[in-house]
């Protein structure tokens, strides 16, 4: 139980359905359908698109999703809503250049948005009131603006200098970028969704839309078609799921990097988590070793799911147990290969339960702060950089070639007791997000805390040969943790940003939202 003499947060308690998601705009919206009817796919589709409003430089209809969900006695569904490199990609071509990996703001980074596809997918064949009325919030705010909230503010100020071309005059006032409190407005944006509510997908696929964002590619040396958007499509898939603690973690399988999560937890099974202080230095040090290790798998077989083999020896006891017994508890180990990126903080994740106990878990990103950083001329979609999550490596599952889907940082997860989903959750922050998963789940599980102190709680993270470790951590830890071997630094940026809910045992509904973002649960 949290000190209410301290700053901080309660967790949110309501019966009725609930949603948890990064800014409170969203949030209400999502609540707002619930209350007219729609169930927790409506909420979460209607609050999601509304993000990319609220916070245009993490997502935005030019990025991909991924969604998990789950009706009581159906178990978890999985959509892959992430799109493909065009079909005239080639890695050798880039490697022709002298390059050693996609460039982040280049045309040769933008693979084809496709959450669209998934958001009008799921609009038909899951919720109940039909595209153009859970397109309404969105088109009203795109049209008649929202003021920037304080962390949306501070990362548009960090991630402005992307911006390239039409993408400034889109995105930034006066060639600045927007501060607390003023208002954003995305008229070209409401139009798209305007016709999208009435032609749904194909209005962004092909036609005048279509043809705005492949002009703008083109302009930047992009080889996109008309042909690669048309050919988009969102794709019904399994689940990949571990054993924790007496739960099951339910990932979304790869492209998605959610096995990895998997096995981080798999590595820390062999360790007596739960005799730890959960905010010292034998914690943190045994959390960044079995990271390193799991991260250095994810980065060998992770990839587009037709090029993904070695999943079944990823997630297999034997696996983890050979590189559990690579760990010194003392002392650390050098990571065995850079990760593929720095940790991102550019990502939303909207969660919501509905009164039928429908759960639904829901991640939306343009990858890095402003994505790409190029946009359309006409319309000002911004496009993603998912192709930077390729490797040049020749032979690679993930290199860099036509039609493959790159492999994603963001991930989904719920957690189930038995078959029951117990809670629908999600830690934002590109790299970060498995051990944010498994640091979560492991808050819960191995220390018994509440969903918001789970959430509040202090993290590090092992990236790069470097730990990162929160303020939140003391400097003494900060020291043992140095004399251990670790190479600590500071970020400037908190690390990720987690929403959940959970269901427990009588019923209620328990939502969590991070104090490290703008937004909330509310529940009713």
């Amino acid at each position: 139980m949290r000190d209410f003499h301290l700053p901080g947060r309660s967790a949110v308690f309501a019966v009725s359905g609930m949603c948890a998601t990064s800014h409170p705009l969203a949030a209400r919206v999502a609540l707002d359908i619930l209350q007219r009817g729609g169930n927790a796919m409506d909420a979460a589709l209607a609050g999601a698109v509304l993000l990319g409003i609220c916070e245009p430089q993490m997502t935005g209809i030019g990025g991909d999703c991924f969604v998990l969900y789950s009706r009581p006695g159906n178990g978890i569904q999985a959509l892959n809503g992430s799109g493909c490199a065009p079909a005239d990609a080639c890695a050798a071509d880039l490697r022709a250049r002298g390059l050693g990996a996609v460039p982040l703001n280049s045309a040769d980074a933008i693979t084809i948005p496709c959450a669209i596809d998934a958001f009008c997918r799921l609009a038909e064949t899951e919720g109940q009131l039909g595209l153009d009325t859970l397109l309404q919030p969105a088109i009203h705010y795109a049209e008649h603006g929202v003021p920037v909230a304080p962390r949306t503010a501070f990362d548009w100020k960090n991630s402005a200098k992307t911006l390239q071309g039409a993408a400034r005059k889109h995105f930034l006032k006066d060639g600045r970028p927007l501060g607390n409190g003023e208002i954003f407005r995305a008229p070209g944006q409401a139009e798209v969704l305007r016709r999208i509510a009435r032609h749904g997908r194909d209005a962004f696929y092909s036609g005048e839309v279509a043809e705005d964002m492949t002009a703008a590619l083109s302009a930047y040396g992009g080889t996109h078609t008309m042909q690669d958007f048309e050919a988009a499509g969102s794709f019904a898939t399994c689940p990949v799921e571990g054993r924790y603690k007496g739960s099951r973690l339910a990932e979304h399988p790869p492209n998605g990097q959610g096995a990895t999560a998997i096995l981080l937890l798999n590595i820390l099974k062999h360790f007596d988590l739960g005799s730890l202080d959960p905010f010292g230095a034998e914690r943190a040090h045994l959390e960044a070793e079995a990271a390193k290790l799991a991260y250095d798998a994810r980065n060998r077989f992770l990839a587009d799911p037709d090029h993904t083999a070695r999943l079944g020896h990823m997630l297999s006891p034997e696996t983890a147990a050979q590189l559990a017994a690579l760990i010194d508890p003392k002392h650390a180990m050098p990571a065995a290969e850079p990760l593929t990126e720095a940790v991102h903080k550019d990502t939303v994740y909207i969660t919501v339960v509905d009164k039928d106990r429908m759960s639904v878990s829901l991640i939306y990103s343009i990858f890095h702060g402003f994505g790409s950083g190029i946009a359309s001329e006409k319309f000002g979609i911004l496009l993603q950089n998912r192709g930077a999550g390729f490797t040049l490596e020749e032979g690679h599952p993930n290199e860099f070639g036509p039609g493959k889907r790159p492999m994603h940082t963001i991930i989904p997860a719920m957690l189930k007791q038995g078959e029951d989903v117990i809670m629908p959750f999600g830690v934002m922050g590109g790299g970060y997000q498995p051990t944010g998963h498994a640091r979560l789940v492991s808050n819960l599980l191995d220390f018994g805390m509440d969903l918001q102190s789970a959430i509040d709680a202090p993290r590090c993270f092992t990236d790069s040969g470097t730990l990162k470790v929160e303020r939140g951590y003391s400097d003494a830890v900060r020291r043992q943790l140095s004399e251990m071997g670790h190479n600590i630094e500071t970020p400037d940026t908190p690390l990720g940003g987690a929403q959940a809910i959970r269901i427990n045992d009588s019923g209620v509904l328990e939502g969590g939202s991070d104090p490290r973002k703008d937004g909330c649960a509310l529940g009713y």
